[in-house]
């Protein structure tokens, strides 16, 4: 075990929707303007929130999730990621203590303890004005406790506004109140129903986090918010995994990754290049044809919202579908999965996909599958053995119309939805089409597998 100093701060807030990525943003920004090297988390599973990061700081943003991780994993991944920057700054998701444990143990409070991490509260003012106090004492006093160093007010009216609320806080609660930001339309980010838009969608991404920059180095007190990243007493965490990088042997692994596949765990792509292997990102609407690899990773993403530009790039597809045939590895989650399908069918129009996978999918206007997933392995195979467990999770509207039964699955569905509702994983040759996102920290096995497939393939052609 070490122990690193590790300066970090939590943003939370009392619940979801009070304005703390817009803070975390700004927050980020207007650090790394200052010359700090701000490494960014986002507790949860969520792909989009560290996007926007990346644009705020600079710097790769990565996820901390116990259900996922575990423990251990997650302290170990904060370490390692910390330690690459001057301030590790935090954000919680949902509300702080918001779970699916009554404990809290899972919550962002949970996190919070589990890294002796101080909180900055953003509290929505609205439509209250001495109950924020209240707000505030109620979060204090909840389980698991952590320290709540200061409060930032949210969507203030007015000065007035602003000024009972922080005499109330700081009275009653013994906390400072370090900003209060009034409502401001150009800090919105558009929504979608996975949550915000993707960094890669939004036109004015830029302008809304140098805005957020702007309106937090105003309207707050950032050399005393910065002052809370030192309050964080000494961190233990395991010692950083000494195992050297497995010698690159030619093995190459193509990764969508343009604005339709975007959603990827940096820990997972570097997992992979750990075991050897070179990643070469493709453009799913204007690769063509399909370069020299040995591999492909879809990873999830939007791919319905791209169905008419992705129609056209005929050539990639049917090279996918022909690589398939031919046994080269293919791993695809969720959004991957569509593209796999034979056709999808989006606001009432149908679109010709790769046709490796006999699906039709389409979309419901709620979700189909959403939340943590645990799927059992049913038999060996050669991306796992059987019995094994692996703990996901999943947020999909779209689901297969047709063509999902009789197939090869890898997976029984122990606690979500999959593709069929009891059933997730589909084999096809050396193809995984998933509904799940794993998370290689917790599923440490996967990386080496796909790397192991990638070699025997490209040994066999």
């Amino acid at each position: 075990m070490s122990v690193s100093l590790l300066p970090r701060l939590m943003i939370s807030a009392p619940h979801k929707s009070s304005g703390k990525t817009t803070v975390v943003l700004g927050l980020a920004a207007a650090l790394a303007g200052r010359g700090e090297r701000v490494a960014c988390f986002k507790k949860g599973p969520d792909y989009i929130d560290p996007m926007w990061h990346r644009l705020a700081s600079g710097r790769e943003s990565c996820n901390l999730d116990p259900w996922l991780m575990g423990a251990e994993g997650c302290i170990r991944s904060f370490a390692e990621n910390g330690l690459q920057g001057t301030l590790s700054l935090i954000e919680g998701n949902h509300g702080l203590h918001d779970g699916l444990s009554l404990d809290g143990s899972d919550s962002s409070a949970g996190l919070a303890a589990m890294l002796h991490a101080p909180v900055l509260l953003v509290v929505d003012s609205r439509k209250m004005s001495r109950g924020a106090a209240a707000v505030v004492l109620g979060m204090q006093s909840m389980q698991p406790r952590v320290r709540i160093a200061g409060v930032i007010l949210n969507q203030v009216r007015t000065a007035r506004h602003a000024d009972k609320q922080k005499l109330a806080i700081e009275t009653f609660c013994n906390v400072p109140v370090l900003g209060a930001i009034p409502s401001d339309e150009r800090l919105s980010i558009s929504e979608r129903h996975l949550g915000l838009i993707t960094t890669g969608e939004s036109s004015g991404a830029e302008a809304i986090v140098r805005e957020a920059a702007e309106q937090v180095a105003h309207y707050c007190d950032i050399d005393a918010v910065r002052s809370l990243f030192s309050e964080a007493p000494p961190l233990e965490h395991p010692d950083a995994a000494q195992v050297p990088p497995i010698p690159h042997n030619g093995e190459r692994i193509g990764v969508f990754r343009d604005a339709a596949f975007c959603f990827y765990y940096p820990e997972n792509l570097r997992a992979l290049t750990k075991k050897g292997v070179e990643l070469v990102f493709i453009d799913s609407m204007q690769s063509r044809p399909l370069p020299d690899v040995h591999g492909l990773y879809l990873g999830g993403g939007f791919p319905e919202s791209f169905f008419p530009v992705l129609e056209t790039n005929r050539p990639l597809m049917r090279d996918v579908r022909e690589r398939a045939a031919s046994g080269m590895p293919i791993y695809a989650e969720c959004g991957g999965l569509i593209y796999l399908s034979r056709s999808g069918t989006c606001e009432g129009r149908t679109y010709s996909l790769a046709g490796v996978l006999p699906f039709d999918i389409g979309f419901r206007p709620r979700p189909a599958g959403h939340g943590y997933v645990e799927l059992r392995s049913v038999s060996d195979s050669a991306w796992f053995a059987k019995d094994a467990h692996v703990r996901a999770h999943e947020f999909h509207y779209s689901f297969p119309v047709s063509g999902s039964e009789g197939e090869h699955y890898q997976f029984d569905v122990m606690r979500g939805t999959g593709v069929t509702g009891k059933r997730d994983g589909v084999l096809y040759r050396n193809v995984l089409a998933t509904y799940a996102h794993l998370h290689a920290t917790g599923t440490p096995a996967w990386a080496g597998r796909f790397a192991a497939l990638a070699g025997e393939w490209k040994s066999r052609n």
